[in-house]
This record gives structure tokens, C-alpha cells and sequence, in this order.
């Protein structure tokens, strides 16, 4: 397995972001991931700078790592030809390192402009439409289609990478594990359900990559560790099939409200206990993943998170 870091935009700072990007792969980290927010989750979190553009930053700052938006949503906010051109910008700016992770995308983001929530069904039917007009576009040529969804007039890439990014689909349940199969290079998930990846595996995943992902949060004191995943984390106890219907942080904090600390630290290691984060980890590993993104819980925290990581819990857990 492979172990990644997490630059999560709900929580720094775009600066902040790069910098700690640079320590990630300096520590040994094997990849990297960004989510691509318009909001963060809740108020306490405080951040959503736009992920593109901390992209193009983080490819020029460092030279080895790869990267890989986790995720982004190509058919609400922006436009699938518009992610194919920007896609492939940092395909060229990070030289063959980039890896477009893609998904169906959540209110709390996608209602910024205005054009409603649809059901799960027809946000899937968006996202099928969006990732063949990517796919088409990375081919090279002009583009033109009358879609269900999306309409592309004589649309074409003129700065195009030798090898196209990889496209990863995140998934949640069995139809969206089977547009993957179909459509995807890799698998993404956050939750470590062999269930998932067999979906995947038999509408066509069959021998691809799965891509998990770990809050996590580090603190040598450890009730300064669950204080603050219970503070910013709380809202990912209710699932990513509610997760994906709220529309702001006010509903977020509304649904958490009656989530205990105790509750938190179920799903979340806390501390400074390598053990404690080792049977996170050993969760995904043991139902098939072949690489995991660790997310720390904090901004504030990435400089002593990724220096513990580096020196004690990637060693060990590539050893899993």
C-alpha cells in the first residue's frame, strides 16, 4: 500500500497549503491528494482556497511527488471541458505527475451557482456525460456534442501532455462503484468497505488501482487531539449519502450537534500512538486498497503531523 498526504483545502490556507506540501514530500510521503471545496465542512474549519490554483503552485514547488485532486466535480461548478483544459495544465506543469480524481460532486459545494440539487440518479447521469467529453477532449482534435446534460461547440486543447492524466471516480454504493468500473482508471473511496471495490472490480475495475482515504489526528497530548477532531471533524459521521445532500455548514452543524467526542475518536485515531493510526490504516489494507491519503485534522498541526509521519508511522505502515 501506498500512504499519501492530504492537502485539505477546508482547513488552510492556500500558502500554508504548498508549504506543507513541500515538508509531505520531503517526509517520504508516496502521493498526494487536494479536495476541491467551495465551503468547508464547518465554521471551526475556516478555509476553502480555490484547489486549482494551489495546484499549479504545488507543481512547481516540488519534483517527485505525485498529485491528484481528490475530488473534483466536472459537471456542476465548472463545466467538463473547462476541468479537461485545466486538468491538463497541470498534467504538463507537474510533467507527467497528475491524476484527475473526479466525483459526483456535494451541495455544499455545487449550489453556489444557483441551479439547484438534483438526485443522486441524474448527478450520476452529469457525471458519465462529463467524463466522455473529458476523455474525448484528451484525445486531441475538436470536440463538438448535443448532449443530455452539456453542450461542447468546437471546443479543443491546444496544450495537450504526451500521456493523458489518469481519471479516477469516487464512489459510494453500487452505482456509482459500476460507472467506475466502466469509465475509470482507478478507484477512489473514503470508506474501507471491501463491498465497494468488488462492485468495481466486477463492472470492469478488475486489477486497478483503489484509492482510500484516513482522518487522522495527531497530538502528543491526547485529548487535544480528540478536542480538535471532535471540533472540525464531527460532520463525518453522517456518511457520504447525507453528506453529499446538506448545503452549508449551518446544516452540517445542525445534523452533528448530538455527536459526542467519544463518538469521533471511534472513527478517527487520535494521539500519539502509531498503534492506534496502524489499525486505521490496516482497515483499507485488509479490504484491498492499494493506496491510502491520510488527512490530519487541523491546519495548524501539518508541520508536526508530517514530521512524526516521516520519522514513525509511514516506516511502520509500509511494513503492514
Amino acid at each position: 500500500m501506498q500512504i499519501g498526504y492530504t492537502m485539505m483545502c477546508e482547513q488552510s490556507g492556500p500558502r500554508e497549503l504548498v508549504r506543507d506540501l513541500t515538508m509531505a514530500e520531503e517526509a517520504g510521503f508516496d502521493y498526494a491528494v487536494i479536495s476541491d471545496h467551495y465551503f468547508p465542512w464547518l465554521d471551526e474549519q475556516g478555509h476553502a482556497p480555490y484547489a486549482w490554483s494551489v495546484l499549479g503552485a504545488a507543481a512547481q514547488v516540488t519534483s517527485t511527488i505525485p498529485l491528484m485532486t481528490y475530488v473534483t466535480c466536472p459537471s456542476f461548478r465548472y463545466h467538463p471541458a473547462v476541468v479537461a483544459q485545466k486538468a491538463a495544465t497541470v498534467q504538463l506543469l507537474s510533467e507527467g505527475r497528475f491524476t484527475l480524481g473526479l466525483g459526483a460532486g456535494e451541495n455544499l459545494n455545487e449550489h453556489v451557482i444557483g441551479g439547484g440539487w438534483p438526485s443522486a440518479d441524474h448527478r450520476h447521469e452529469r457525471l458519465v456525460e462529463a467524463v466522455e467529453i473529458i476523455r474525448e477532449l484528451f484525445g486531441g482534435g475538436y470536440v463538438s456534442r448535443r448532449g443530455s446534460h452539456f453542450d461542447v461547440d468546437s471546443a479543443k486543447l491546444w496544450d495537450l501532455p504526451d500521456q493523458a492524466p489518469p481519471i479516477g471516480i469516487a464512489v459510494s454504493g453500487r452505482q456509482s462503484a459500476a460507472i467506475a468500473g466502466r469509465l475509470a482508471d482507478l478507484v477512489i473511496a473514503v470508506e474501507p468497505e471491501e463491498e465497494l471495490l468488488r462492485y468495481f472490480a466486477e463492472s470492469g475495475g478488475a486489477g486497478k488501482p483503489s484509492y482510500g482515504q484516513l482522518p487522522v489526528s495527531f497530538d502528543p497530548d491526547e485529548d487535544a487531539a480528540r478536542r480538535r477532531a471532535h471540533q472540525q471533524f464531527r460532520w463525518f459521521s453522517g456518511g457520504w449519502k447525507v453528506n453529499a445532500e446538506l448545503p452549508g455548514t449551518a446544516a452540517f452543524a445542525a445534523a452533528s450537534r448530538t455527536v459526542t467526542e467519544n463518538d469521533v475518536a471511534g472513527q478517527i485515531p487520535c494521539g500519539p500512538e502509531v498503534e492506534r493510526h496502524l489499525d486505521g490504516i490496516r482497515r483499507f489494507a485488509e479490504a484491498g486498497f492499494s493506496h491510502l491519503a491520510l488527512v490530519q485534522v487541523g491546519g495548524d498541526q501539518q508541520p508536526d503531523f508530517i514530521k512524526w509521519a516521516g520519522e514513525e508511522l509511514l516506516p511502520r505502515a509500509r511494513r503492514l
